[in-house]
């Protein structure tokens, strides 16, 4: 049995014994108590919470730009064949985690910087939700992850455009990311990747047509990214990235007005070209330019009315115009392939 357990209480009669245990969370007489401190001394440790930071640093709503790996396989429709819709699902996870490596870097290095900015500072490693160690260990783990994901599921060159992606944007974070222009094209050599990793998972083939509208349309969101910083800079005084000298309103939007336009041509060019007509079966898909030219005009409505050009990926998850846009170009597109040699 447990021995009596002395409880002190001053009502001026002394000493009183309690012939009990002590209380759960009382550390005196080394009983549940003192068990209880060891397994819990930090009161602060909210498991849920923690594991929610480290997911929110691996920003997970960025995965929104790996669609760009189910291109090829969009464009191509292989009905009746699962295996390469499959690969390219496969591919999307593996360079998901990939990107969420390099995001880790990329936060890790702009930690203090991240703490001036307006909405960056929320981050889990600006804030000081997570740690650097924790951070980077993360990181390895994804690496990792990744890198054996791609040798056991997908084949040797998704695995050498995943490494690659991995180089140029260390290179990026420690260097390029301070040069101004350099840095968006960058940026945009990232989407070109996913068009090639979604290519060689899928066994399908890329046009060029695609690859330069993907280079110009992330060409264009880099811009209006890079033009909220330079707002903030006009609004506070304060440089969000050291390279932000290199820009201007009056540049970026003569560069998104050029660029966006160029889009809206080749996406024409595209469609009437003999050899999309001659593989789609129908000269009609020059009809579907009417979503696209919406959805450029919506965005930059966004950018230079609206002033909110920032984040990319929550401009696409939350206005309804731009995602009706995308939603009604791709119906029209399939709809035209498919049952337009009938209708059309």
């Amino acid at each position: 049995m447990h021995p009596p357990y002395k409880g002190s209480v001053n009502d001026g009669s002394g000493e009183i014994i309690r012939d009990t245990v002590p209380p759960l969370h009382s550390v005196e007489g080394g009983g549940a108590g003192a068990l209880h401190n060891v397994l819990y001394s930090r009161e602060n440790l909210d498991l849920p919470s923690t594991l929610k930071d480290y997911l929110a640093l691996m920003r997970p709503k960025q995965y929104v730009k790996n669609i760009f790996v189910f291109a090829p396989l969009f464009f191509a429709l292989p009905i009746g064949n699962p295996e390469p819709l499959l690969n390219a699902l496969t591919a999307f996870i593996v360079f998901s985690m990939m990107a969420s490596a390099v995001y880790i870097l990329n936060d890790y290095c702009d930690m203090e910087n991240d703490r001036l900015h307006p909405k960056k500072k929320f981050r889990p490693l600006a804030a000081g939700k997570v740690s650097g160690t924790g951070a980077l260990l993360l990181m390895t783990g994804l690496l990792m992850i990744s890198v054996a994901s791609c040798l056991a599921f997908l084949n040797l060159q998704v695995l050498a455009l995943i490494l690659a992606y991995l180089t140029i944007n260390v290179i990026y974070t420690l260097k390029l990311k301070h040069i101004s222009l350099i840095d968006i094209f960058i940026i945009s050599t990232g989407f070109v990747i996913r068009l090639f990793v979604g290519s060689c998972a899928s066994g399908m083939e890329l046009s060029y047509s695609i690859i330069v509208m993907t280079f110009l349309l992330s060409l264009f969101l880099a811009f209006a990214k890079r033009r909220d910083d330079v707002l903030i800079l006009m609004e506070t005084g304060q440089k969000m990235r050291k390279n932000i000298g290199g820009y201007n309103l009056e540049f970026i939007n003569s560069a998104m007005s050029m660029i966006s336009s160029i889009i809206l041509v080749s996406y024409i060019m595209y469609t009437i070209s003999p050899d999309i007509i001659a593989k789609h079966h129908t000269d009609k898909l020059y009809l579907t330019s009417l979503f696209v030219m919406l959805g450029i005009l919506r965005y930059q409505q966004i950018t230079f009315i609206y002033k909110n050009s920032g984040v990319p990926t929550e401009i696409l998850m939350k206005d309804k115009f731009i995602q009706l846009s995308i939603i009604f170009w791709a119906i029209s597109f399939l709809t035209i392939k498919y049952a337009g040699p009938w209708f059309l």
